[in-house]
């Protein structure tokens, strides 16, 4: 049985074609209510009691499940129809629109992957005594509490609560694993009559904490120290920011769920190889510090990462992915969404990405403002940064005419302008913005002013990696385009090998970590696949003749999916016995550098050129064979003991 979709008109303010609705999505829609939730809730309590049902009003679900908890039934799921399509200025029709939210919203969603995290409420206060001091009296019957004083003075006559002496040196961790170091620590010697006495400094003392509420009003002990879960930090003389860091304290008690947020694949990792660096996108953009450098590749500390989504959309071979929700989910999203839109008979829709800031903004633009024009679908993200270059292509190629970004507050606005860069350079210029305002109002105006370009002819949705649905999406917005050229930085390009001056040592082969590059075993050769090169900069920084340069580019040919040769000679016939090793090039520059070398002098310097057998067997003939030992001891023998016998 299909869904029932229950809509409303809001006491008539939005027009609801139940009828166009129903055909284009499939479901039952059924003729649209006026009050679904104060006189007209009969119907509403209806729909709950047959199942199955849809209600297209999110402002009013809390009195929904009240009902349906009141029924005994599960809460209906929700969708909102009318601040995002039905309350607009653009007199065009919604029926597109709305279909294509409702064909978004049907989509399966992928339950969040989380990791339990257990607080025992073990808090560590840090502040000025007065200020410190005040908040252990509020927290002491909710958290075990330790506070951090700079002077023994200020040690307060009790033992509700611990008070410790010292400074701290650093702290790291997160909610449940922070570790603080403090310098010149002093414990209470609680014994004893008259004032506490204290115990010797000491340094380097280290201890664990699950919260962090820091009232210096200094320097945050964290980068994105907002983005940091357990670390709560006020100005000492905000009163109400105080109170606001206590009251939250309070409650981080007990076993929480820690969103994974990305998947990681190290081997895909294209950071070092061998201690030489290749690419750091990742660790350049991360605001929290969650990801650092392990040898070959990154690791991320689940616990510090806040989610923001920039390494994924900026990372180049696939190694981090979002996955909250997954990226094939978000593809999926957005291709489902222009499709209901031109089925229903929509033409070039243009693409909205926001994050939660952005849907208040337009909740609030359809309240009091324009609201959204017509042709433009919203999409919200739980992190915008995980919308890159590919998810935009993609969506381009699906058949919208233009993607705008709306970031929040919170948003890496200059990572976000990069992938915005990369966009505009694949699909065209006017068809990726970036629309930074905190006004509702000019966002609309920005929205109803804009003329977005025609969409592609044909769409197309393409399966696969991100680089593979970029690249697919790119050739369906260029068909009769072979190569587009892309900024420095690009993920996408070719290899440049300076023939005159690379001997072929093959060393960047052994350091690329897509196998873009490559090697033939049966002659000195080295060969380059351009759909796999991460532009890294790996075998760049490994060659020892820097013959390696870049050209980022996305070649739409197939030629960019078969290999090529970049360089190759003929092998060197050994000098001995005629068997080919090595490049001619490689030998031959060699000997050049080693002919004057007090170590190659005479026949030695032949040795190079010689195969590995043969170099064996010269080196075992030489005067000076490095093979061959002293002259073996004479085997004594019986008679050579008695030789030395005075009775023989």
């Amino acid at each position: 049985m299909a869904k029932s979709l229950i809509t409303c008109d809001c006491l008539g303010t939005q027009a609801i074609d139940a009828e166009g609705l129903s055909q284009a999505t499939g479901l039952d829609v059924l003729p649209p209510c006026s009050a679904l939730c104060t006189a007209q809730l009969d119907r509403a309590q209806a729909a709950l009691e047959r199942g199955d049902a849809v209600f297209c009003c999110t402002q009013e679900a809390r009195v929904f499940e009240e009902l349906a908890e009141g029924l005994d039934l599960p809460a209906p799921p929700t969708l909102d129809l009318r601040d995002r399509a039905g309350w607009s200025d653009d007199a065009a029709p919604k029926l597109p629109k709305m279909s294509a939210l409702i064909a978004d919203a049907m989509l399966p969603s992928e339950p969040e992957k989380t990791l339990d995290v257990v607080s025992e409420g073990l808090c560590l206060i840090l502040g000025p005594a007065a200020v410190a001091i005040d908040a252990a009296e509020q927290l002491k019957d909710h958290l075990g509490v330790t506070v951090l004083l700079s002077d023994a003075a200020d040690i307060p006559d009790t033992r509700a609560y611990d008070v410790v002496v010292g400074t701290l040196r650093r702290a790291s961790g997160a909610f449940a694993q922070f570790e603080v170091v403090i310098d010149a620590l002093q414990q209470i010697e609680p014994g004893g009559r008259g004032a506490f006495t204290l115990t010797d400094p000491q340094d380097g003392a280290r201890s664990q904490c699950d919260i962090l509420l820091d009232l210096r009003g200094d320097t945050p002990l964290f980068p994105a120290h907002e983005k940091r879960d357990g670390y709560l930090r006020a100005d000492p003389s905000h009163a109400p920011g105080v109170a606001a860091a206590i009251l939250a304290a309070s409650h981080l008690t007990g076993t929480f769920e820690k969103t994974l947020y990305v998947k990681t694949a190290p081997l895909l990792c294209a950071h070092s190889r061998a201690e030489q660096t290749g690419c750091t996108n990742c660790l350049d953009l991360c605001p929290t510090g969650a990801i650092t450098s392990a040898g070959d590749h990154v690791a991320i500390d689940p616990m510090i990462c806040a989610g923001c989504g920039a390494c994924s959309a900026a990372c180049p071979s696939g190694a981090i992915t979002y996955d909250a929700p997954p990226v094939d989910l978000t593809m999926r999203r957005v291709q489902t969404m222009a499709k209901a839109f031109l089925d229903a008979g929509g033409t070039a829709p243009r693409l909205l990405v926001h994050d939660s800031h952005g849907a208040e903004m337009i909740r609030l633009s359809a309240r009091h403002g324009r609201g959204l024009p017509a042709d433009t679908i919203p999409l919200e993200m739980s992190a915008i940064g995980a919308f890159g270059h590919a998810e935009a292509v993609a969506a381009l190629a699906a058949g919208f005419a233009s993607v705008t970004l709306l970031p929040g507050p919170k948003a890496d606005v200059a990572a976000l302008s990069t992938q915005i860069a990369l966009t505009t350079a694949i699909a065209g210029d006017g068809k990726a913005t970036l629309l930074d305002t905190p006004d509702p109002d000019a966002m609309s105006d920005a929205l109803y002013a804009a003329t977005a370009t025609a969409p592609v002819a044909t769409p197309v949705r393409p399966m696969g990696t991100r680089r593979q649905i970029a690249r697919q999406a790119a050739k369906a917005l260029h068909p009769d385009t072979d190569s587009i050229a892309l900024p420095d930085g690009a993920p996408y390009g070719v290899v440049l090998v300076d023939t005159d001056a690379c001997t072929l040592c093959l060393s960047c082969v052994s350091f690329c970590p897509s196998g873009a590059l490559g090697d033939n075993s049966d002659k000195p050769q080295l060969r380059f696949q351009e759909n796999a090169c991460l532009q890294c900069g790996l075998c760049a920084n490994i060659c020892p003749e820097d013959a390696i340069a870049y050209e980022p580019r996305l070649n739409l040919t197939d030629a960019a999916l078969t290999q090529v040769v970049l360089n190759e000679e003929e092998p060197f016939p050994c000098i001995e016995c005629g068997a080919l090793f090595g490049s001619k090039s490689a030998i031959d520059r060699i000997t050049e550098k080693l002919q004057d070398h007090a170590m190659f002098t005479g026949d030695k310097l032949r040795m190079i050129q010689m195969c590995d057998n043969c170099r064996v067997t010269a080196q075992f003939h030489a005067d000076d064979n490095p093979f061959q030992g002293g002259e073996r001891p004479r085997v004594r023998t019986t008679d050579d003991y008695l030789s030395k016998r005075r009775d023989h």
